[in-house]
């Protein structure tokens, strides 16, 4: 078997990107191989090659996805850079896709949403202020957070309508984030995670 180069991840994350885009726009059951490779200037034979079926390209999409949104979090809350406005700037710069995706995967409906869904509850949970674990219902709490968030997502351009700007443009996520910031209790996420986020935000609005 031969190594993967370099040119073999670029090709095979040209696909998988087209595939998101595609999958997002028209749903994975409208979607074809061949458009596919159409929309990553490649052949159907490659896209079989480094995907296989359209199933295991769908699946290696929802992979990215959750794999994307576990680094975020880790980079993001765990390694406390919240309040750096180059990181606020990268996710609202690579997130659009992905999020465009999973929003229409929740629509669509799928064992594979469903697995995403209950993913981002239990990465929320985890991230939720313990200040009071003995009384408060943290899994309801981040099922509960989980889909007010994701439900911007599912009615993106409802919300761009209503903004008169489009939710995926820096300034707009920074609209939205700030909003959402307005609506929740700092306590609910840990005053500090609440003041980096805060913080973050204000900075890199300042520099737009």
């Amino acid at each position: 078997m031969r190594p993967i180069s370099e040119e073999d991840l670029t090709t095979r994350a040209r696909i998988r990107d087209a595939a998101m885009a595609l999958f997002a726009e028209q749903g994975v059951k409208a979607t074809t191989i061949r458009g596919i490779a159409e929309a990553a200037k490649a052949s159907p034979g490659l896209v079989q090659h480094h995907f296989g079926t359209k199933e295991e390209l769908r699946q290696a999409c929802d992979e990215y996805v959750i794999s994307y949104l576990r680094e975020q979090v880790t980079v993001g809350v765990t390694d406390h850079n919240l309040d750096k406005p180059e990181f606020i700037e990268n996710v609202h710069r690579t997130a659009p896709p992905l999020m465009k995706y999973l929003g229409r995967a929740l629509v669509d409906g799928s064992p594979a949403a469903a697995a995403m869904f209950d993913e981002l509850v239990s990465v929320t949970e985890e991230h939720l202020a313990d200040e009071d674990r003995s009384k408060a219902d943290h899994r309801a709490r981040a099922t509960v957070l989980t889909a007010m968030k994701l439900g911007i997502t599912v009615l993106h351009e409802h919300v761009s309508r209503a903004l008169g700007s489009d939710l995926y443009t820096p300034q707009g996520a920074v609209r939205v984030s700030k909003a959402q910031l307005d609506l929740i209790r700092p306590e609910f996420l840990g005053r500090e995670l609440f003041n980096q986020a805060r913080t973050g935000l204000e900075k890199l609005e300042g520099q737009q």
